[in-house]
């Protein structure tokens, strides 16, 4: 079966306060209404059956979805991977192995969010073996305080999750590590102290540097310039709102709102045309 759905499902945009308050009014199925729908939309490939399964459980991922708000993403955003999820799970739901559909969604449901928050929570990767990504979803709630973890805290930790006691040490790392802006604020006094001012290196402060980095900056404001004139309209405008905005990240629910479309199809946009921007940087790159 390979359709996918195009239904009116609610989204959160807009005012999440009020999604929620939407989603909580869907009413429970009784498992033999969601055996009944699972199965015509199995053999009969009806929709509409499909989205009332989808709508009775959108309230398990915002359940789900606060269960991460500790990583700082939007939970929109988080709400929106997991109803991707949850559609997923649907699709792929069984009901002739006796299993409630919610018991199976959860997998899928958090398997979207885990993938949305490696690839949103840090700048550089933290987690990118199966091991790791165990470690570092676990981590947090396995560690006893804020403190750092103990030598026999360690051991025990990576004897429950497999993995070495090396392994924990450098996660914990990890998470401690904190973002640090290379450039100080405008309003900041000690800007002389920030990352930036003793970084730079003074040999770059000679003329045929400045010159030399000056032309690249050129270069690369071209190639960029290039690049976004290669998009359409609407996808240079997806690229600007997300990735080059002043005021701030759009979100992909901003988006679809503007569009009129789902959040799901802005982030299929918004991939093809960084790939397609991509190979209109590289002659300038080489």
């Amino acid at each position: 079966m390979n359709q996918t759905f195009a239904l009116p499902i609610p989204s959160a945009v807009g005012s999440l306060e009020s999604y929620i308050q939407t989603v909580n009014r869907f009413p429970l199925l009784t498992q033999e209404e969601e055996l009944d729908l699972a199965a015509r939309f199995h053999r009969d490939d009806d929709l509409e059956a499909a989205r009332q399964l989808i709508v009775s459980h959108l309230r398990v991922v915002v359940s789900v979805a606060r269960g991460y708000a500790g990583y700082g993403l939007p939970q929109a955003d988080l709400i929106q991977e997991g109803n991707i999820g949850l559609m997923k799970a649907v699709k792929r739901y069984d009901p002739e192995r006796g299993v409630r559909l919610v018991s199976f969604a959860l997998h899928w449901i958090r398997a979207e969010m885990h993938e949305y928050i490696l690839r949103n929570w840090r700048l550089v990767k933290i987690a990118t073996t199966k091991a790791q990504r165990k470690l570092f979803f676990n981590l947090r709630s396995m560690k006893q305080g804020l403190g750092s973890l103990k030598p026999q805290e360690v051991n025990a930790i990576a004897q429950q999750l497999n993995v070495s006691a090396s392994d924990v040490r450098e996660m914990e790392t990890r998470f401690n590590g904190q973002e640090v802006a290379l450039y100080p604020d405008t309003d900041d006094e000690d800007s002389g102290y920030a990352p930036i001012a003793y970084l730079a290196a003074t040999a770059d402060n000679e003329p045929s540097r400045l010159l030399e980095q000056k032309q690249m900056e050129a270069q690369e404001s071209s190639g960029l310039t290039n690049a976004l004139a290669s998009l359409d309209e609407r996808s240079r405008r997806i690229i600007q709102a997300r990735w080059l905005g002043e005021s701030g990240t759009a979100t992909l629910h901003e988006l679809a709102d503007e569009f009129g479309v789902s959040a799901e199809r802005i982030r299929q946009i918004e991939q093809k045309a960084m790939a397609k921007m991509q190979l209109a940087l590289l002659p300038a790159a080489q």
